[in-house]
């Protein structure tokens, strides 16, 4: 059975991508959303695209290997470029300050970097390459708010190294 996160507030359930919104609109002194609504608009198309674009493509080259994963590296790392131009004269996501997209985007600060490679031998988001992208993913990890709650990484690595060895099982036995 798949992991949803899920946030239980006042003994209601609230689950995924409404869980950011629902902080952001009941605790107002530290607003996740900008307050203009095409900045909150623009923002909402970023955490959409790092859903619907950059995880799977990532994730297609986490669990595939040989020619299917070079192709799923190809597919990420086109849809990481968009992320980099979105950096362009920026510290985070939304400008100088943590916000929404940075936090919807928070998996990619740790489980890209140091998980990735050392599940599958292969950095995908490179300095060279990527240079916006791996300035933004040290200042996202180094934020009090984010450091202090990162989830273990030997875990993290011992998870993902078996969830890609089923999938490369299972994909070997077809």
């Amino acid at each position: 059975m798949a992991e949803v996160p899920v946030l239980v507030h006042n003994g209601k359930p609230i689950v995924e991508s409404c869980i950011l919104e629902y902080i952001d609109e009941t605790w107002k002194e530290n607003p996740l959303l900008p307050e203009d609504p095409l900045e909150r608009a623009t923002a909402r198309f970023w955490a959409k695209f790092g859903d619907d674009k950059v995880l799977p493509s990532i994730w297609e080259s986490f669990t595939n290997d040989g020619k299917e994963q070079e192709e799923a590296i190809v597919k990420a790392k086109e849809n990481l470029k968009y992320l980099e131009e979105e950096l362009k004269g920026k510290k985070f996501f939304g400008g100088e300050k943590l916000g929404f997209v940075d936090i919807a985007l928070g998996w990619l600060a740790q489980y890209e970097s140091s998980v990735f490679e050392d599940v599958t031998g292969m950095k995908l988001l490179t300095e060279e390459e990527f240079p916006l992208l791996s300035a933004w993913k040290l200042t996202f990890a180094d934020a009090p708010i984010i450091k202090d709650n990162w989830p273990s990484r030997d875990k993290l690595v011992a998870k993902f190294q078996a969830i890609r060895e089923d999938h490369l099982l299972k994909k070997a036995s077809k």
